[in-house]
């Protein structure tokens, strides 16, 4: 694997997530968006936000050097069963768990902290925008890239070229990420209150894990899977 280089302002995101262990947390802290935004250098994602680059980039330095990510050199076919595997996989557990562990911390403390309301309703609507979502790409644009995958010529499918769903795919991140940002106002930034229970501590924070593993997700298809896929179609002339 490739060492990773030191982070330069003129990176991409994309560049920077994919080269540099821990960088996604570190974009995360300044509140970079590295997945939907992942083609923007950090010098115009800190410029957007008001943020020192300089400051970022020094951070990002403090992590040291170390061996890119094994999934940032996966082929097409492997990138979406590890995709599947870990991020999916985590969704399908999760979204249940934290539903149902929202639900018990607003019936408890919900007369004192009213946005606990609004907070189940943003974790009901990112199950309801994310399981549908992840059910597409399992039957639907996944099966297509595994078929492309191993195809030595054009592939017919009834989608077209991978083009089309992929598009749909980035689009329907967009809203994830809009919901994420809703869902983070909600909870003043995942901050648990002085009189939360144990509960409500295990509820942010399985939160704020969910954020950063859909970021660290949504950036591995948009970034890595889809890119290399429509390259991927093109060289076998479909």
């Amino acid at each position: 694997m490739a060492i990773a280089h030191r982070p330069d302002v003129e990176d991409t995101l994309g560049e920077l997530v994919n080269r540099l262990p821990g960088s996604s947390r570190v974009l995360e802290s300044f509140g970079i968006d590295y997945c939907c935004g992942g083609r923007r250098t950090l010098d115009e994602a800190c410029a957007e936000l008001g943020v020192a680059a300089a400051d970022v980039a020094a951070a990002l330095a403090a992590l040291g050097p170390g061996e890119a990510p094994e999934w940032a050199h996966l082929d097409p076919g492997a990138l979406v069963d590890h995709l599947e595997s870990t991020h999916h996989a985590y969704l399908h557990a999760e979204l249940p768990r934290l539903d149902a562990l929202a639900a018990k911390v607003a019936s408890v403390h919900g007369a004192r902290h009213p946005e606990l309301i609004e907070v189940l309703a943003d974790v009901k609507d990112l199950a309801d925008d994310l399981e549908p979502h992840l059910m597409k790409e399992e039957r639907v644009l996944f099966p297509m890239i595994r078929e492309l995958s191993v195809a030595d010529g054009p592939v017919a499918t009834h989608c077209g070229s991978v083009r089309r769903p992929v598009a749909v795919m980035m689009a329907e991140h967009e809203t994830t990420g809009r919901l994420l940002e809703r869902l983070r106002a909600h909870t003043g930034g995942f901050s648990v209150p002085a009189d939360g229970c144990a509960s409500y501590r295990a509820l942010y924070e399985g939160l704020a894990e969910l954020e950063a593993d859909t970021h660290l997700h949504v950036h591995k298809e948009n970034n890595v899977l889809f890119p290399a896929v429509v390259a991927m179609e093109g060289e076998l002339g479909a």
